[in-house]
């Protein structure tokens, strides 16, 4: 290649180079995908056909392996079914430079998005009905249609994320390939292999397509639908989408993970743990120099004892938005700064270690407080198991799928669909829940009876002894459509959070106003005795994940202090002595939260906060201790 073309390879390798490496895609075609992605060239059509094949049904043989069921049945959807081949006359000889293919996407959408755009886009429907092997011959789009889609999509679905932007952007991007690539069947020895590449200069994706070995004329190309999965089992559950089979030499029992996994986490946290030190101890008077790059802090801290300061080596107190991580050298250097965060404090705050550290509390299933939680990294089959089982009692399945560290609902879906769950494992780390079907419900005059969720702030002042308060307000969020297992991709009627999205309305009512219009409508249950349930679900919490030393615990560090809002939604539950009862279920943790409505409607909120973690001194400070 030579002068602008050597220029231009350079350029495209410093854009791409990186995601090409991590793809595995060989260096000798960067050449030619550069050529090919700069001028559009889609040629796989001068090497590649689409047959048409017959469906042939036979008796299964025994288990066999998903694999052989799959050859059986060549198309992931309904009839009729299709294979690719090389057509070209001299094959494909995967040495060549040339042998490297672009292949377009049909459709790109968020999931939040899907139902409108097959309603919405003109011809969306149509193409992806076809595409499926869905019957679809009407000009208008039918919510039928629509649903059948919806459902057959996650055995199309592919998935990339970008890398930069915000947490938005940075939400899974899910899209289905043309008809060509939609149409290359899965194998266990796939001849050609894909993946998704970003092409920076016209900001759109596409997938290559390369060989794997050297290919003759009518030989089929296939790949791996599980590519990377090398377990058996794992491999059998990834692929349940098209090759169903009941999981069932498998125990859903998930016990809490190993003592290596909770080290792990620790080696991928890059957090240094601190050397023991002793309590400080400080002078009845002393004011305390703050450094914080908290907006909140720096606006509503009016107590006379703190002063915030700019220098952070002459700082008594570190009170930072983004995580700290090396306590090790704070502990040697500077043992009397406190901080507002603890080591270790990820087993709460993200969302399998908080499944995994209350096992503790209530066995394999989890506490009650709990919603039944699975990690679909390391726990599908147990979940695959669970959900079959369920199934076949006729009980309720609907499951709330959720990353592992991301707030605001964010990449967050509600559904009942098998394969829809175990597909959401490829595009990032998540835990699905057992959704609340049978939720305490709030009757709003303007909608109806709605779903809502609670957050209370709490202080965790240190580990041993343990002392843990809650501040005496809490909030409430609501959900702005009546509550009903159905339309589980409407987010108002689903979700609460809504003071984040645009053009959406947000219902407040405050604490006070909200325990006599709760109790006029469930005039059984004293709000005192349904908070006293709750505080009792916070406390169990905190020991069981101050219960064990660090790394398999938060850690005991003298110095520490923190502030966590829970967030809780009631469901109607049976007591032991069969009574009808509200049992508080934590959905999770926050790091750091956004307080800005505590400091709004509640101006002494931070001097509160500050006086409780940091002065030991809680009288007139609207907090209320519970450990």
């Amino acid at each position: 290649m030579a002068g602008d073309g050597a220029e231009e390879l350079a350029s495209f390798v410093a854009l791409h180079g990186a995601a090409l490496r991590s793809s595995g895609v060989p260096a000798r075609y960067w050449e030619s995908l550069c050529r090919k992605l700069r001028g559009e060239v889609f040629d796989a059509g001068d090497y590649f056909g689409i047959m048409q094949v017959e469906e042939v049904d036979e008796e299964e043989e025994g288990d066999e392996e998903m694999e052989g069921e799959l050859k059986k049945k060549p198309n992931p959807g309904n009839e009729p079914c299709f294979k690719v081949i090389v057509t070209n006359e001299n094959g494909l000889q995967a040495s060549n430079p040339d042998s490297v293919f672009l292949i377009d996407h049909a459709w790109t959408y968020r999931i939040e998005h899907a139902r409108q755009q097959l309603l919405h886009v003109p011809g969306l429907l149509h193409r992806m009905a076809n595409l499926m092997g869905i019957d679809f011959h009407g000009e208008i789009p039918d919510e039928g249609s629509v649903e059948q889609v919806l459902q057959e999509m996650w055995k199309y679905n592919q998935t990339y994320q970008l890398s930069q932007g915000t947490a938005e952007e940075k939400v899974p991007v899910w899209y289905i390939m043309d008809e060509f690539g939609s149409r290359i069947q899965h194998s266990d020895q796939p001849s050609f292999a894909t993946a998704p590449l970003f092409y920076m200069p016209q900001q759109i994706a596409y997938t290559v397509l390369w060989p794997l070995r050297d290919l003759e004329t009518g030989d089929e190309v296939t790949r791996d639908y599980a590519y990377g999965e090398t377990d058996r089992l794992i491999r059998k559950c990834v692929l349940l989408p098209w090759a169903p089979v009941e999981v069932l030499d498998v125990n859903c029992f998930t016990p809490e993970p190993s003592d290596e996994h909770y080290q792990a986490i620790l080696a991928e946290n890059k957090e240094k743990l601190p050397i023991a030190i002793k309590p400080s101890v400080y002078d009845k008077d002393k004011v305390f120099k703050v450094f914080t790059d908290i907006q909140q802090v720096l606006n509503s801290l009016t107590h006379p004892r703190f002063v915030f300061t700019d220098n952070e080596a002459e700082a008594d107190i570190l009170y930072n938005f983004s995580h700290f991580k090396d306590y090790r050298k704070l502990s040697k250097e500077r043992p009397e700064v406190m901080l507002n965060q603890f080591p270790c404090e990820n087993l709460l705050t993200v969302k399998d270690c908080l499944a995994s550290i209350s096992r503790r509390a209530g066995g394999p299933d989890g506490p009650r407080w709990l919603p039944r939680t699975f990690n679909l990294q390391t726990e599908l089959p147990q979940f695959i198991c669970y959900f079959q089982q369920r199934e076949r009692r006729g009980e309720d399945n609907h499951w709330i799928c959720k990353p592992w560290n991301l707030a605001r609902s964010l990449d967050t879906h509600v559904t009942n669909s098998l394969n829809n769950i175990i597909r959401h494992r490829e595009s990032s780390p998540k835990v699905v829940c057992k959704y609340i079907e049978n939720p305490v419900l709030f009757h709003r005059e303007d909608v109806g009876m709605v779903k809502f969720d609670i957050r209370y702030v709490v202080l965790l002042r240190s580990i041993q002894p343990l002392k843990l308060y809650v501040y005496d307000v809490f909030w409430l969020r609501f959900s702005n459509r009546a509550f009903s297992l159905s339309d589980l991709d409407d987010y108002e009627k689903h979700f609460t959070v809504m003071n984040y999205a645009p053009g959406i309305t947000l219902k407040q009512v405050h604490c006070e106003e909200f325990v006599p219009q709760f109790e006029k409508q469930y005039p059984e249950h004293l709000w005192t005795a349904v908070q006293a349930n709750i505080f009792k679900a916070f406390a169990e919490l905190f020991q069981v994940a101050s219960a064990k030393p660090a790394p398999l615990g938060i850690c005991d560090y003298p110095s520490s202090r923190a502030i966590y809002a829970v967030d809780l939604m009631l469901k109607w539950d049976t007591s032991r002595d069969g009574k009808r009862i509200m049992q508080p279920q934590i959905l999770e943790v926050n790091f750091n939260p956004d307080c800005d409505r505590a400091c709004k409607y509640h101006p002494t909120f931070f001097n509160d906060v500050f006086s409780t973690l940091f002065l030991d001194e809680t009288d007139n400070c609207h907090v209320t201790c519970i450990v």
